[in-house]
């Protein structure tokens, strides 16, 4: 079973087969992360049918429950080559911003930067500016991870950095952007630090920025 066949079987709303599939490609010895990166892959065409009108909400909650299961299942493998290091290598605060109900790239990032010894302060869905700032207050992170599914998030992200600025917190967390109709472009217009497309460049900026590799 291959990782196109998988995208494939999610994108298209096939969830007994993808979950089929997904059991085969990890009783095969897959490597648990490709898994999760084809869920990331057909969640971007999921992202693209939806703003086109080929989907609709009960689409974007179908493929979402089926991330959610795949995720369930790769879980443990993941968890078994953790490093059992005890002192968190930095805190995060992460949530998909206000207007934007989508949790699943979210739900990843959050569950791979734990098994990489984060702290994470998972704030769910619909999370306005004003939350945001709150958990920063309370949790002092690190870094801040936001994720946006639809384009509506472009401005919603960029209200909640003008908050946590207004707030006189800017200068002491890093922010990172992540989601379908993300990148480098968003990133300046939003004024976050750095956009990740995936879960692991996710983590990997999250080692630069608190020292790790």
């Amino acid at each position: 079973m291959t990782k196109e066949k998988l995208v494939d079987a999610i994108a298209n709303m096939k969830d007994q087969e993808a979950l089929q599939i997904a059991r085969q490609m990890l009783e095969a010895g897959t490597d648990p992360r490709v898994l999760l990166e084809a869920g990331q892959e057909a969640m971007v065409i999921v992202g693209e049918r939806y703003e086109r009108k080929e989907y609709y909400l009960p689409e974007l909650v179908v493929a979402g429950e089926m991330l959610k299961e795949i995720a369930e299942m790769v879980k443990p493998k993941l968890r078994g080559e953790a490093l059992a290091e005890t002192t968190p290598r930095g805190k995060v605060v992460i949530g998909t911003v206000e207007g934007d109900i989508h949790d699943i790239g979210k739900d990843i990032v959050a569950f791979m930067l734990e098994v990489n010894n984060y702290q994470v302060f998972n704030l769910g869905v619909d999370v306005p500016a004003a939350k945001f700032v709150e958990a920063i207050r309370e949790h002092k992170p690190e870094i801040v991870g936001m994720s946006g599914f639809l384009t509506l998030a472009f401005d919603q992200m960029r209200l909640t950095v003008e908050a946590i600025k207004e707030a006189g917190l800017r200068d002491k967390v890093k922010i990172m952007i992540g989601g379908a109709p993300m990148d480098e472009d968003a990133a300046k217009y939003i004024g976050a630090d750095a956009y990740g497309p995936d879960a692991a460049a996710a983590v990997k900026l999250a080692n630069q920025w608190t020292g790790g590799n």
